[in-house]
């Protein structure tokens, strides 16, 4: 356990704690952290019992001058290679470089958010986001040195907080856009109309000819569960399949994880499931908030998924579902851009804030970092009406 305090009189009072899992029991104000947001209190213990690849999990708890628990963000730390997203005509420079310095942008990472998400402050009821953001950020050196992290990085933080984070950006962080979600409008009355009104003719005919394909075969059903368990073993080999087909790898789910979800949390999870003949050959995993649905993770089985546009076949199921049911945001992860442009969905910008904990190092770093961002380099990103949202105010 370690404690900071501003000593700056004019700063906001208060003082920031690192504490494990653990110590957090104890913690009243845990049990209702970002009770707000899809992802609770509840998800960061599952992420933490069932995502491992070697990360170490902590948490910041954030006190006010009265040494009152008011807000806790989670943080892990990993070895992460920053030049995942980088541009491959690049990767040529880069493996010379490693030949003679291997370690080189490979470094202990600490990050502030959400090891399977985007990254979020914590309830504001308790301490405004500004507060909780002024006293992170004069800590969160101190604290990354002690724990031997050369890089501190805000993982994923929706642009909302641009202005709360401001703070960070004054001292010495840059901030870059990270692989932006996306968001559809589907205040619609069923999913015949959102064609017919927010979709091309172009579009609205691949669309059919894609749902034929499907109806041509036997007869694909759908069931809208909020406890996978009974079917993990069947779901999770297609999750599999989806993760081994991406480029970009960060996090890895584990059948626990779905299996937890379900049990921990089924006041805002939904797993969609669809057969044929029996057989499982798609599935989703949707989590609700508000008046919007998210799909986070989708399995498919690639012996028929790309015959019967399964892809196409889901997302038509999904916003019918989230429809019917009130909601009118679809709202859906990152990558896979191409289809989602067609179908008419806007950037929902996320942000990284980036600080090497060496002064130095920091001003190489800034330099390098709008070369190593991945957004400039995919294509389809800029075709979205919004793209410039990813780096403007």
């Amino acid at each position: 356990m370690r404690s900071f305090t501003r000593e700056d009189p004019s700063a906001v009072a208060g003082s920031v704690e690192t504490v494990r899992r653990d110590e957090l029991a104890c913690c009243l104000h845990w049990r209702h952290a970002f009770e707000h947001e899809r992802k609770d209190s509840r998800y960061y213990e599952i992420v933490e019992d069932t995502i491992l690849q070697g990360f170490e999990y902590r948490y910041f708890a954030i006190k006010d001058m009265h040494g009152e628990v008011r807000a806790i963000l989670p943080f892990f730390i990993l070895d992460q290679d920053l030049l995942v997203g980088a541009s491959p005509k690049l990767g040529n420079l880069f493996n010379t470089i490693r030949q003679i310095w291997p370690r080189f942008m490979r470094l202990r990472v600490l990050m502030v958010g959400c090891a399977a998400g985007e990254g979020h402050l914590d309830n504001a009821e308790a301490m405004p986001f500004g507060h909780q953001s002024q006293l992170l950020a004069s800590a969160i050196v101190t604290e990354a040195r002690s724990l031997r992290a050369s890089l501190i990085v805000l993982k994923e933080f929706p642009a909302k907080y641009r202005e709360v984070l401001q703070c960070f950006l004054q001292c010495g962080f840059a901030r870059i856009p990270s692989l932006p979600m996306t968001k559809l409008n589907i205040n619609y009355a069923s999913f015949a109309e959102y064609m017919n009104k927010a979709l091309n003719s172009a579009t609205r005919t691949k669309l059919r000819r894609k749902f034929r394909a499907a109806a041509g075969g036997a007869p694909i059903e759908l069931a809208v569960v909020n406890d996978i368990a009974p079917v993990i073993d069947e779901i999770y080999p297609l999750y599999l399949q989806v993760y081994e087909r991406s480029k970009l790898h960060f996090e890895k789910l584990s059948k626990e994880y779905f299996r937890r979800l379900g049990l921990m949390m089924p006041d805002k999870v939904r797993f969609f499931v669809w057969r044929q003949n029996a057989r499982i050959v798609a599935f989703t995993l949707c989590m609700i908030e508000d008046d919007a649905i998210y799909a986070e993770y989708i399995g498919l089985d690639y012996a028929v998924a790309l015959d019967l546009h399964l892809y196409y076949y889901a997302v038509r199921d999904m916003i019918t579902w989230s429809i019917e049911n009130g909601y009118r945001w679809f709202r859906s992860s990152a990558l896979n851009y191409d289809p989602k442009l067609h179908l008419r969905h806007l950037l929902d910008p996320i942000d990284l804030y980036v600080r090497h904990t060496s002064r130095l190092k920091n001003l190489l770093l800034k330099l390098i970092l709008p070369l190593i961002e991945p957004t400039q380099y995919d294509k389809t990103l800029k075709k979205f009406p919004n793209y410039k949202d990813l780096w403007c105010d």
